[in-house]
């Protein structure tokens, strides 16, 4: 008897269970989208100076 195909069918392979809500290509994250650094840069700057404005 061959008991290879005995039993359930395998599931497909290398397949994601779920949807990521921030995935590639999707319209919150597009393909090709940059980060824009200067707008990163301003943030880091205004919230370094909060924290030396807090501290004193």
């Amino acid at each position: 008897m061959d008991y290879s195909k005995s039993g359930a069918p395998k599931g497909p392979k290398n397949k994601p269970r779920h949807k990521e809500h921030n995935q590639k290509g999707s319209t919150k994250n597009p393909f090709g989208g940059k980060s824009d650094k200067s707008a990163l840069l301003e943030r880091m700057k205004a919230a370094a100076q909060a924290k030396d404005d807090k501290s004193t």
